[in-house]
Parts: C-alpha cells; structure tokens; sequence
C-alpha cells in the first residue's frame, strides 16, 4: 500500500518545496527507513506528511554534513519528526530547571586542581547499556539511575540496572512523566530505603507516557540508599572535571533541534536557552576539540550508540555546568 502512493507523493511533495533531489529519491529512503525502525504507515495522509518531514529533514542532514563541522547529523528513529513533535515525544522541559538548587541539602564540590586527560566510565565496566525513556518526561529518573548504577558498581564491584519506573511511580516530589530533578530524586530514595532492580520494577512509561501506581512489593536493593549527594560548583569546568575523575555525575542540558539529528563527532553547535532535559555525564576527552562525554536516554539510534559529546569549555556549551550532581553508598 506505501509503494501504491508514489504518485501521490509527488504530486504533494512538488507542492510543498524545493528538495535537493528528486522525489523518488526520498520516497525510497523513507519506505526502507518505515522498515528497519518498525514503524507502520499504512495512512496514506499521514505517509505523505511525514515523508515530507523526513525529506526535509534528509536535506537538512545532507547540506550540514556538508559545512565542515566538527559534528555530523544523520538518520535515527526521529527524522519523520518535526522538532516540535520531538520535543513534545520526549516532553523536552520536565527537568524544572529554576527551582533545582532553592533548598540545597548537600556540599559543594569545588576544582581540587588535580587533571587529568581524560575519563571513560562507560570502558571501566561503570555504566549499563543505553535505556530509552520512550514517550515520557522521565529523562530525571534515568539520569538518577544511571549516577546511582555507576557509584553501586565502584562501590561493590557489580554493575546494575536500577528501575526507573520505581522512581517515576513513587517518587511523588518529582512529577513522573512530567519531569522531575535528579537531586530530588537522590532525597527520595535516600528517605525510601533503596530503589528496585530494573529486573524486578521493569520500565513501561515509554509506552503508556504516564506514571502507574507505585509497586511497593518490589524488593529494594538497600546499598542504593544514598548516604548524601553532591552539588558540583556550577559554572566550574575543573570541578566537573574533578566530580568525574571519581564516578559517573548527573547533569541537566540545554537541548534545541540540533540535537535530534546528532549522529557523530565533537558537537559544538548553538544549543537551547533553556535547561529543559538530564542526563549522565560519563567522561571527558580530547578529539581535535575537548569534549565531555554523555550518555542519553533517547535510545541507541540516536546519536553514537545512545551518547553525545559535548565541546568543554569555559563557554559552558549546553548549559552542562549549571548543576551537576552525584550520590555517595
């Protein structure tokens, strides 16, 4: 039935712009791209919408590739998508940005002054497989799990895979689907006792994109209770650098369209104002250009295997300085 509306787009397609090649071109690309990310589109009005999107969005790819960037876009799971629809799929803005420091419970972590090149937790056997927080805001939870599977794993020698869900369902300080903040989180869990195993409290939220009732059969692995938290000094690049030398550190981003179609490569582009999404810091680097190393929640089709890097330095690129965080067991 796709293939049976060639034609038809054409027809739409000549109406709706200029694209770079011809129209059979793109229409081949999305049919093969429909296919390997599973996606059904037996709607004919809705084939057509998006596979203009998807050619616009191809083009978009094509012509900064071109510009000699120190990063690359390309296809993932999200190119049917405009950037408004993107960002209303992952509820880009749940972190809660203004309010994240008012009450702050923890010390600061300032620069010890000590450098190092670089750090890659994700090779030390710290950091679990890439999740995907699906059509849900809950990117808070996966950036709290992640700092809490990486502190567990240096502290008993086993790597993790903590629930999500057990924080998007009970944790009612923070807003489930609608956002939360990754201190909190920590707070929560410390007055909870723990947090499930990923195993024993799976993920559904992606797909629902709401919260459920919390599960309080699970059985909370205790060692997870943090003890306290840590606020890095915001706006320190030797303090992150310092938080990162130790374990794996929660940080909030500022994410605009450019980060939908990231593929590969230093980014360095214009990011958002707004600090609207968190995530895991994992490491620094140098790669022609300093980079910090960050694992999202977006999938493994996004970016390099699930992960962005992120230029550092004092500019504060993507607001990646503004709150950084970790738990100590």
């Amino acid at each position: 039935m796709i293939r049976a509306l060639s034609l038809f787009a054409v027809l739409a397609m000549a109406s709706a712009g200029v694209l770079l090649r011809d129209r059979d071109f793109y229409e081949s690309k999305f049919v093969d791209y429909l296919k390997e990310h599973k996606i059904d589109m037996t709607d004919g009005h809705e084939f057509l919408h998006r596979l203009q999107i998807f050619s616009e969005n191809l083009d978009r790819i094509e012509q900064h590739n071109k510009g000699g960037h120190s990063y690359k876009m390309g296809v993932n799971a999200f190119t049917h998508m405009t950037w408004s629809e993107f960002r209303e799929h992952f509820a880009l803005g749940g972190t809660r940005i203004p309010n994240l420091r008012m009450n702050p419970h923890g010390p600061t972590l300032k620069s010890s002054g000590v450098k190092a090149s670089s750090i890659d937790w994700t090779t030390k056997g710290a950091v679990t497989g890439v999740k995907d927080q699906g059509q849900c805001g809950s990117c808070w939870s996966f950036s709290t799990t992640g700092a809490i599977e990486g502190a567990y794993y240096l502290k008993y020698g086993n790597l993790e895979s903590f629930s999500e869900q057990n924080l998007v369902d009970c944790d009612r300080i923070d807003h489930g689907c609608n956002g939360g903040w990754m201190d909190r989180a920590f707070g929560y869990m410390q007055r909870a006792g723990g947090i499930c195993t990923e195993a024993d409290y799976p993920y559904v939220s992606g797909t629902t994109g709401k919260a459920g009732e919390c599960d309080s059969s699970c059985s909370k692995v205790k060692e997870t209770a943090p003890s306290g938290y840590t606020d890095v000094n915001p706006n320190d690049v030797g303090a992150l650098e310092t938080a990162l030398t130790q374990q794996p550190v929660s940080i909030a981003v500022a994410v605009n369209d450019a980060f939908q179609l990231y593929k590969s490569g230093v980014f360095d582009g214009t990011c958002g104002e707004d600090v609207n999404h968190g995530v895991l810091a994992v490491g620094f680097g140098s790669d022609g250009k300093d980079f910090w190393k960050v694992k999202n929640s977006w999938g493994t089709s996004w970016g390099e295997d699930g992960y962005i890097r992120i230029a550092k330095d004092d500019s504060n690129l993507c607001h990646v300085l503004d709150a950084p965080s970790f738990p100590s067991l």
